[in-house]
């Protein structure tokens, strides 16, 4: 295969960047955008004795943008020192008011490989009542004001099937149901 990139022009740098690539794609030279967004970490942390996961909710820009109801998701966060395991038990903490201790990984996938070079590390973590310990909600100074609250498997699975979780959220419930269908019932 003799596709190649050619050239690279930043149009936007903030959070994230957005590139224009010029690429020699199948002989042609062809224009592509990319958001180069880094790389995180996301956790469905739930509960095995009560059959519950800790979801959280927060106003999400594309949501919001075509009309959609609130998506109920896991927890998840930006990994800016590419450390996962902890970036996922920091969020658990800052959103749910979770203490995470042993994280099973799950898979590292790319979100959208078309358009974003985003990968996240999906993880599934059990967890007690005792681990709750803090109100979560999110950190002020990053102007997130996220709703914790914990759901049924079986109800969240049912929100899954008629799209109201994002692509990280069924892609963990879906390994936690191959794992552990019991929880399901």
């Amino acid at each position: 295969m003799s596709d190649r990139l050619l050239s690279s022009e930043r149009l936007i740098q903030g959070w994230f960047d957005v590139l224009r690539l010029r690429m020699a794609l199948g002989g042609r030279e062809v224009d592509r955008l990319l958001v180069e967004h880094p790389s995180g970490a996301a956790v469905l942390a739930y509960d095995p004795d009560r059959w519950v996961a800790m979801v959280v909710r927060e106003t999400r820009a594309a949501v919001l943008r075509v009309g959609a109801a609130p998506l109920d998701e896991v927890v998840a966060g930006v990994a800016e020192d590419r450390d996962f395991v902890g970036t996922a038990r920091r969020e658990a903490l800052e959103e749910a008011g979770l203490e995470l201790r042993d994280l099973e990984p799950v898979a590292r996938i790319w979100m959208t490989p078309s358009s974003t070079t985003e990968r996240v590390h999906l993880f599934l973590a059990a967890y007690s009542p005792a681990d709750r310990v803090a109100l979560g909600g999110g950190l002020a100074e990053e102007d997130e004001r996220v709703e914790a609250r914990e759901v049924p498997l079986a109800e969240l699975w049912r929100a899954a099937e008629a799209e109201l979780v994002d692509a990280k959220t069924f892609m963990l419930l879906q390994a936690l149901r191959i794992r552990r269908p019991e929880l399901f019932d």
